[in-house]
């Protein structure tokens, strides 16, 4: 059954031109197709989303670009960060190693250290306590392998007293204050060394100068220790250290002659005289050290 004449029946698409739309009411009884109707709706359905999907493209593009232009303005009117290498400054451009001096400083120096010397070279400056049992401790004295033992000490401020023949008219005119003696023995050798005290350096030097082979130190006795070189031949030596003029004389105790053979003697006043040196320096480096530690 035909509820109607006429061809194919035209369907209007807003989304094609020269399209009809179907009227409803179009004075005919034919009823709407539904199916046709549905078609062309989802048809235009798609034909949006895709606009709206290419749109969000471009804008995210769009935005993409913006931020990436800011990025680039943010860094400099130049773009210098991200500038090509044809845009960099040529090389004569680039400033190279300097070729000014390097800055100077005053040259700095820790103060150079005390002489101990000076301070067994005066009386101003050689202020540590003094005696026979500081210059000379113990009971006993180790040379390498050789001991010698202490024996008696003495004291006195009368120089002249302590020496023989021309000692004391040296050591008057040059001033003597103190002469401090110690006699060590080993077996029947014995020696005294005899420390005279100046006030000065010069003094103590003359004092060696001006003796000669008949200034002599007076031996000391006692305590054990027989009486020696009271009339025999004996062995001496002179020297100085700063303010310190020092003496010896080595002999037998049994009141034997030195002579030339005697090379133990001599050993024992050199060994006296090396140990009274080192104690008068070792004087002047404890001065001098708590000198240093004071500042």
């Amino acid at each position: 059954m035909s509820y109607g004449q006429g061809g194919p029946q035209s369907q209007w698409d807003p989304w094609t031109p020269q399209s009809q739309q179907q009227s409803w009411n179009s004075g005919t009884d034919q009823a709407p197709d539904w199916a046709a109707l549905a078609e062309a709706s989802e048809a235009r359905n798609k034909r949006r989303r895709l606009l709206f999907i290419g749109g969000g493209a471009l804008a995210t593009v769009a935005i993409g670009t913006a931020v990436a232009m800011a990025v680039v303005s943010a860094n400099g009117d130049g773009g210098q960060a991200n500038s090509p290498t044809s845009r960099l400054p040529a090389t004569a451009d680039i400033p190279g190693a300097s070729t000014a001096p390097p800055p100077s400083f005053a040259p700095t120096s820790a103060p150079p250290p005390l002489d101990p010397k000076d301070f067994v070279s005066s009386k101003k400056k050689d202020t540590a306590p003094l005696s026979p049992e500081i210059l000379f401790p113990g009971t006993q004295l180790t040379m390498g392998d050789i001991v010698y033992k202490k024996g008696p000490t003495a004291d006195t401020k009368s120089c002249a007293t302590a020496a023989l023949q021309t000692l004391p008219k040296v050591l008057t005119a040059n001033d003597c204050t103190r002469m401090l003696r110690v006699t060590y023995t080993k077996g029947d050798i014995a020696v005294t060394v005899g420390v005279a005290v100046f006030d000065t350096e010069a003094q103590a030097t003359s004092t060696k100068t001006q003796a000669d082979k008949k200034s002599i130190v007076k031996s000391l006795n006692g305590g054990g220790v027989q009486p020696f070189c009271n009339s025999a031949i004996c062995r001496t030596t002179t020297n100085s250290y700063g303010r310190y003029a020092y003496f010896t004389i080595a002999g037998f105790t049994n009141g034997k002659d030195v002579t030339t053979k005697d090379t133990e003697v001599f050993k024992t006043g050199d060994d006296l005289a090396e140990f009274t040196f080192r104690q008068i320096r070792r004087r002047g480096e404890a001065q001098a050290s708590a000198a240093a530690a004071a500042g």
